[in-house]
């Protein structure tokens, strides 16, 4: 009977320990799962926004997006980053779109997101979740439309002002909707980051921090017509890359020293940039509302210009060299010419600024590569001003059809 006993014992042990290592493998699989961001939005806090959600009553928001790489497996990124208080979502859903400008949906294609196994997430103030992975099979380029029914809103509320895609919000709840015909209208992403795909293991993204160049502006409303678009749609296009995604973290208004519409490029570098899945490079664009705002109040004399612009050139090698910390390539892109710019009114010392930035960009020696949009935008007979056939108007930003310009002249040989 002991020895009975004492095999019966010896089975049990065999087969927890087969069980013991039957888990570990599994969660050993589960942390191999190589995650890609396939979309991103750069969150800022929106307080100053006149696009305010009513943070009295429950609400459903409706928001859609354009991502760069496909996959079988989804996971959501939301972000209550800058709420003071617990943001409480009662339901997250996903679709497909079939009328972005009108917030409308295939309903057969509508599936819960799930938090920890459950429909309800509680996010704390100052924090970021991850959904539940779920099997949801997502084309390249394709749009993806995330409805959210939210328990009244935070007072401190998280979004991106500048989405340049339709939004709608009710104070229903039509979380599980076709349509939403009695809604408000917005060019608004509320508490929405991201969207990661599981993908293969050499599959990489790269982001493209700047400001509202980068962001889209003066492209076309729902036309996914942002330069990053553009890139993501060759990279796709061409099996030597197509591994790569494309993550836009531009925000409208931003600097690279000073805090404007959103947070400085410094202190958003981590959140925005090195914290993405799968990033492995990253193309800088951004300084130009630095170079304008110095002297948009008042002039400043030849040493206050050279101290800004030192400034500038240290805080673009704090970025190279934080990339390089977290294994990256770092582009660098020259900043575009705004000779005429009704915004900011540049005189001969702001364009000698910028040129002075651009020749540092370009040397050899400080990015990993570079995409010279200076040279690309600029008029030749007028040095500092942007071509008329790719400007939107303003001086400024580039139109549509300079965005195309811009990603078309990206060269690919950057991600082989």
């Amino acid at each position: 009977m002991a020895q009975k006993s004492l095999h019966r014992a010896l089975g049990v042990a065999v087969f927890a320990g087969c069980m013991a290592i039957s888990d570990f493998l599994s969660g050993q699989q589960v942390a191999d799962e190589h995650w890609v961001g396939t979309w991103a939005s750069a969150q800022m806090l929106d307080d100053v926004s006149d696009i305010r959600l009513d943070d009295s009553s429950a609400v459903t928001v409706r928001e859609t997006v354009h991502v760069s790489a496909g996959g079988s497996r989804v996971r959501i990124h939301l972000s209550n980053a800058f709420g003071s208080e617990p943001l409480i979502i009662e339901a997250v859903h996903l679709a497909k779109p079939t009328s972005v400008a009108d917030c409308r949906i295939d309903p057969e294609t509508d599936k819960l997101v799930t938090f920890s196994g459950k429909s309800a997430v509680i996010i704390p103030a100052g924090a970021e979740y991850f959904s539940d992975p779920m099997d949801y099979p997502l084309e390249a380029l394709s749009g993806l439309t995330v409805t959210m029914y939210l328990h009244a809103p935070p007072g401190h509320q998280t979004g991106h002002t500048s989405s340049l895609t339709t939004s709608c919000v009710s104070g229903q709840n039509l979380v599980t909707a076709v349509d939403m015909p009695a809604s408000k209208k917005v060019l608004h992403w509320f508490y929405l980051a991201g969207i990661d795909v599981l993908r293969p293991s050499e599959a990489v993204a790269v982001v493209t921090i700047g400001d509202s160049i980068t962001d889209g502006g003066n492209s076309t409303v729902n036309g996914n017509a942002r330069w990053p678009d553009v890139l993501a749609a060759r990279l796709q296009a061409d099996p030597a890359t197509r591994r790569w995604s494309v993550l836009n973290a531009g925000i409208s208004g931003d600097r690279v020293l000073t805090n404007n519409i959103g947070p400085n490029a410094l202190a958003r570098w981590d959140r925005d940039v090195t914290s993405q899945a799968g990033v492995r490079a990253v193309i800088v664009l951004i300084g130009v509302n630095d170079l304008g705002g110095w002297t948009i109040n008042a002039p400043l004399s030849r040493q206050e210009h050279q101290d800004h612009v030192a400034q500038l050139i240290a805080a673009y090698e704090q970025m190279i060299a934080r990339g390089h910390t977290r294994g990256l390539k770092v582009i660098g892109a020259t900043i575009l010419g705004y000779s005429g710019s009704v915004h900011y009114h540049p005189d001969a010392e702001n364009e000698r600024d910028r040129e002075s930035v651009n020749d540092w960009i370009r040397q050899p020696g400080h990015f990993d590569g570079v995409i010279d949009y200076d040279k690309l935008t600029t008029d030749p007979s007028q040095p500092g001003r942007m071509k008329a056939e790719i400007d939107s108007g303003d001086h400024l930003h580039p139109s549509t059809a300079g965005h195309k310009v811009m990603g078309d002249s990206i060269p690919l040989s950057l991600f082989k």
